[in-house]
């Protein structure tokens, strides 16, 4: 099986697209510059070259040859020059006359043959350039001034051809100026190759540094995708490192609160599975052990052992259920709303009623708007109310009570029985753990797990204080709600809820 071939990396393509867009706008720039400049050229060599008309004139009319003021039209006709006797003289006045700068050419035709050059050739010499004779002569054919561009063994020439006649003289004469575009643009095109090397310093120099840079930019990533690959069910435990307050930091820190809550629900399940074992590893135990030792011919060995049989899988069926509780209660998402505290305190007290032994009462009753989820606000509390009639003697008084003001909502079970000890109340809200250490109440382990676990939904903690005279408190702190009302709390001390303890 042929393999596939390794993708381009995000370094490399991050970079080409930044190289790729400096390129093709460092190539815009220069291009735009070279054709400015190059256009700038060419407009001052044809003001050169039409300047050549009225110059013309000025030595047709006894004057020396300088510049002209203005640029003569290309379109102006041949020159009739009267002052001259023949048009020999006349162009001879004018090549003697209009010596050509560096770089120009200029050349009298007569006849259709190159006839006079300068004595003096400070730029280059045409007379051999036939082509471009016979070229100039047919543009003037028909007595107008031509400016052209012609390519020779010399290089590009950019040329005027002025047709001149003399009255009184047959001969046909054309005064032809030609200046090298090549040398003349020798200035923009050493800048254009400056710019040229200059250009692939700078994209050499954006690749070396970008290619550092988009490493450091990129390098969170990579340890990503290192921390994932180092990352196994057994160690959980790799983090990335987190520098910097940019986007690519806030991505480090996400991932790493992601990773921790996953631990932390890995180690929470590992504990779970850990603390089921050994809950069920009990009464499978004793199950097992009553059948090993059953005498199958004593009915009343058979009937003893399948009561205990029953008791002990009636309790691992509370086990499960209750687990079933704390999973949902750590899980769910609470649907919360506004919850009268009055009325919901009214009805714990109404539903505590029902546990047997113990004298109930309202200690404190809040009046006032929580927001919270009712059905699981209502479970915590009756499981507070249910453990504390387990660990409190027969017979003992029990109060509940909740109060609302500017610090949040408290509800509270007050029982009177032997108590927590200090250093037990850090762990009796886990799982399967009591304060005791002891089985002789009955239970799985697991009300108080509940308790926490629904308390830390609702974003507040469950707090153990001593009870004054003896026993424990068991308290809800809730967070206060934005917009709810907070009335003093209502005294009820005087409320009493009795019911007799069975016979």
């Amino acid at each position: 099986m042929a393999r596939s071939p390794r993708p381009i990396s995000a370094r490399v393509r991050i970079l080409g697209a930044i190289l790729a867009v400096a390129c093709i706008g460092l190539a815009i720039v220069g291009s735009v510059t070279f054709l400015v400049q190059r256009e700038r050229v060419i407009v001052d060599v044809d003001a050169r070259l039409k300047a050549q008309v009225d110059r013309l004139e000025t030595v047709a009319q006894g004057g020396q040859g300088g510049p002209a003021s203005d640029v003569g039209d290309p379109s102006t006709p041949s020159l009739d020059v009267n002052e001259y006797e023949s048009l020999t003289a006349y162009l001879k006045a004018v090549i003697g006359t209009l010596v050509p700068s560096r770089n120009e050419a200029s050349l009298a035709i007569i006849d259709g043959s190159a006839r006079l050059v300068p004595g003096t050739l400070s730029g280059f010499d045409i007379s051999e350039q036939d082509e471009l004779i016979a070229r100039a002569v047919a543009d003037t054919a028909g007595g107008k001034v031509k400016v052209g561009t012609a390519v020779t063994d010399i290089g590009s020439l950019r040329y005027i051809a002025i047709p001149v006649e003399v009255e009184g003289d047959p001969a046909s004469g054309v005064y032809l100026r030609a200046i090298d575009l090549g040398a003349e643009l020798e200035p923009v095109t050493a800048a254009m190759t400056t710019y040229i090397i200059a250009a692939v310093a700078v994209l050499i120099a954006i690749g070396i540094v970008g290619w550092f840079v988009t490493g450091r930019l990129l390098s969170p990533i990579r340890h990503m995708r290192e921390t994932a690959d180092a990352i196994t069910i057994t160690d959980l435990s790799p983090r990335l490192p987190t520098q910097g307050n940019d986007d690519i930091a806030d991505l480090s820190r996400t991932v790493n609160s992601m990773l921790d809550r996953i631990e932390g629900s890995v180690d929470v399940q590992r504990q779970l599975l850990d603390d089921v074992r050994h809950e069920l590893k009990t009464p499978i135990t004793i199950v097992r052990g009553h059948l090993e030792l059953m005498d199958p011919t004593d009915a009343e060995d058979v009937a003893s052992a399948r009561q205990i049989g029953i008791a002990e899988l009636d309790r691992m069926t509370r086990l499960v259920e209750d687990i079933d509780i704390l999973a949902t209660a750590e899980g769910d998402a609470y649907n919360m709303a506004e919850v009268d505290l009055g009325a919901l305190t009214a009805r714990v007290a109404e539903l505590v009623t029902v546990i047997p032994d113990h004298s109930w009462s309202i200690d404190a009753h809040g009046e006032g708007v929580i927001v919270a989820d009712s059905d699981r606000l209502l479970q915590a509390w009756l499981q507070l109310a249910d453990n504390a009639a387990k660990y409190t003697p027969a017979g003992a008084p029990i109060e509940v009570g909740s109060e609302l003001d500017g610090t949040g909502a408290r509800l509270w079970v007050r029982d009177h029985g032997a108590g927590i000890p200090p250093a037990a109340r850090h762990r009796i809200f886990r799982r399967f753990d009591r304060a005791h250490g002891k089985r002789s109440v009955g239970g799985s382990g697991l009300g108080l797990a509940i308790v926490d676990a629904i308390t830390k939904g609702h974003g507040g903690q469950c707090v153990v204080t001593d009870t004054p005279g003896g026993g424990a408190t068991f308290t809800i702190h809730l967070p206060p709600a934005a917009g709810a009302g907070l009335p003093a709390p209502v005294r009820a001390g005087d409320v009493v809820l009795q019911r007799e303890a069975s016979e």
